[in-house]
């Protein structure tokens, strides 16, 4: 156990980075759950890592204006799919949503095929590396949550429709997948908003934003102690932290 890893100059950023991601994450992975789509973030998220992907076998720079231009270009390309499949076939989006995402998935491995490093890149996309997140990606995020937050404010995905929805919610995940991963992604939208389905109005986006950064500030901690990689750890603190509060909830309701 390693209490020397526990240093603010390392943690601090990853936190910040997290609180970020929750703040849009939140608030989207309960309209998820209202609409039944619970995978439709694995599959954007893989579309966007995908545009990372092939930005990358163009030989454009690593978290370049190019790449993130190719994530978002990917990500919303699936969501206007996503949207028109919802129109056309309403019965079968969630079967539809999750083709899209191994599809995704598997493209990219074919991308990576030659790639003597492709089995770290898989890696990085699915665990993200939100230890080394940096100040430049930091302020990006928080203009992509600043605008996604004020988007939800106007109720643009009561507004536009199914792509509205589906629009803003690549715009959020692909700003995010870069930094924390697919499985983060999954894990901050559907575990806190899962957790707090109980809760009414305001005081379940309170209970989400709580929770979730209680799963992030426990999930670096024990990562750090043990020398474990971070995103799965997140992952794992997230669940148990909303396992903890379902639990605590229902006993409460039973008095």
């Amino acid at each position: 156990m390693n209490w020397h890893a526990l240093d603010w100059s390392i943690l601090g950023l990853p936190m910040v980075a997290g609180l970020l991601v929750l703040a849009t994450h939140v608030p989207l992975g309960a309209q998820v759950l209202e609409r039944g789509i619970v995978f439709i973030d694995l599959a954007v998220a893989q579309m966007a890592g995908l545009g990372v992907i092939a930005a990358d076998a163009m030989g454009f720079p690593d978290r370049g204006v190019a790449m993130q231009a190719a994530a978002v270009s990917a990500a919303l390309l699936g969501a206007a799919l996503l949207a028109w499949t919802e129109r056309r076939a309403a019965q079968q989006q969630e079967a539809l949503i999750g083709v899209s995402f191994v599809l995704a998935a598997c493209a990219g491995i074919l991308v990576l095929a030659g790639n003597p490093h492709g089995g770290e890149h898989l890696k990085d996309l699915l665990v993200g590396q939100i230890l080394w997140v940096s100040g430049a990606q930091l302020g990006w995020l928080a203009l992509v949550s600043a605008f996604v937050a004020v988007a939800l404010r106007a109720g643009v995905t009561r507004r536009f429709g199914s792509f509205g929805f589906y629009g803003l919610f690549a715009v959020a995940v692909t700003a995010s997948v870069q930094l924390v991963g697919v499985y983060l992604v999954f894990s901050s939208l559907i575990i806190p908003a899962l957790a707090t389905r109980s809760f009414s109005g305001g005081r379940r986006a309170v209970a989400g934003y709580a929770l979730g950064a209680a799963g992030f500030a426990l999930g670096l901690v024990l990562s750090a102690l043990f020398d474990l990689p971070s995103g799965a750890v997140i992952a794992w603190a997230l669940a148990g932290c909303g396992l903890l509060a379902a639990v605590s909830r229902g006993a409460r309701a039973a008095r």
